[in-house]
């Protein structure tokens, strides 16, 4: 993030005024509600308004779809949306995939796709994890079978969140099973493709995500994403842009990338319990002030961390202070919103629960510790284990 001071020029405050307006208007307080019931809610129509503007991509030219923003102009949009809680979950997923589509996607496949996602039309999301791979992407069993121009794809892939609200499947498979990180391709598969079943998976934070099953599913070959067998190079920029090492040239990117939404989540949750202390007269409490304060800085350190250093601090710090919070509050804390004797309107209660999730989210913190240790810190990999004689 670039920290030296700039001018904000005429055009960028009347467009900052643009977006406000935009927003106490259409992101109305029934929409912002839809959030309590679904996490990860996506509503089409204020999509679609977006798109008429230009502000889905809008960095691109007005004649390719966007409004020709500036890199400070974007930022602006982003930042205003995520404050008015703009319930566009598909926004963040399709412009991190898109990118991979615009780079190794066909002609053909991108004259049927890019100029929608401008549009609001064409919406992604990710199909990278399976019940029995967790987090090591490259051990997918999801099998795509070449047939002349055609991929029969059979299998299944779980955790796939905002399935439901997407028209287009980022989808690793297996396409020669003698080879692990060689042996997978990536399709950009449209969801109404005959064979492909969707079933919601609940989480403890209320959030939906989803099982997505493939059945003898025939997908033409001009929906693959780069050459056969090189799925894995495919995905890498996606993945790196997503856990925050992906290179931000305009300066204005957040510094802990992934991070950056669970910081804000504790940030916005420090905030309303320091209301509620206040409403009850405990705001000069020099323990109460101590407790918030310490909370409010774990936040401010995983937000000032860069990449996967941020990652991990701002999950593990949503963590510990969701928990010292509801301590704090005592034990209405618990009640969920709607319930008897209910605080601070239920948010100690619901962001709780959304914390426990942010360790496996983009990958857990686990596999984030090591990343940083081999990456960040030049340690060597750690040893596999050894395999059990069977003699």
């Amino acid at each position: 993030m670039n920290f030296a001071p700039f001018e904000i020029d005429a055009a960028t405050r009347a467009f900052w005024r643009e977006v406000r307006e935009f927003c106490d208007t259409e992101v109305t307080p029934e929409l912002r509600e839809q959030i309590w019931i679904e996490d990860s809610y996506h509503d089409q129509a204020l999509y679609k308004k977006m798109g008429e503007r230009g502000w889905i991509m809008g960095r691109w030219p007005r004649e390719r779809g966007g409004a020709g923003l500036t890199a400070l102009q974007d930022k602006i949009l982003h930042q205003e949306l995520d404050q008015a809680e703009a319930p566009v979950f598909c926004w963040g997923l399709t412009t991190l995939i898109l990118p991979a589509v615009l780079q190794f996607g066909s002609p053909e496949i991108q004259a049927e796709v890019v100029s929608r996602v401008a549009a609001g039309d064409a919406r992604f999301f990710l199909g990278y994890t399976e019940p029995d791979s967790g987090s090591d992407m490259a051990a997918a069993k999801i099998r795509a079978v070449r047939d002349g121009d055609e991929w029969v794809i059979n299998g299944q892939k779980m955790f796939n969140t905002g399935g439901q609200f997407a028209t287009h499947h980022f989808l690793l498979a297996r396409s020669d099973p003698k080879q692990k990180h060689r042996g997978l391709t990536m399709f950009l598969v449209p969801l109404d493709t005959p064979g492909i079943e969707l079933r919601p998976i609940k989480t403890i934070s209320g959030e939906r995500t989803n099982f997505v099953f493939y059945s003898d599913v025939r997908l033409p070959d001009r929906y693959r994403l780069g050459a056969e067998g090189d799925g894995w190079n495919v995905v890498n920029g996606p993945l790196s842009a997503e856990h925050g090492v992906a290179a931000d040239l305009s300066g204005l990117g957040e510094i802990s990338g992934i991070g950056a939404g669970f910081t804000k989540r504790l940030f916005d949750l420090v905030h309303r319990v320091a209301e509620y202390e206040r409403s009850i007269g405990r705001a000069d409490d020099p323990l109460v002030r101590l407790r918030l304060a310490e909370a409010w800085l774990y936040a401010e350190a995983s937000r000032n961390s860069p990449a996967m250093l941020g990652r991990v601090i701002a999950s593990e710090s949503f963590q510990k202070y969701s928990a010292d919070l509801i301590d704090l509050v005592g034990p209405a804390a618990v009640v969920p919103r709607g319930g008897p004797g209910v605080v601070a309107e239920g948010w100690v209660e619901r962001e709780h629960r959304f914390a426990q999730g942010t360790a496996i989210y983009g990958g857990t913190t686990d596999i984030f510790r090591n990343m940083i240790a081999q990456h960040v810190l030049g340690l060597p990999r750690p040893p596999k284990p050894a395999v059990a004689s069977t003699n």
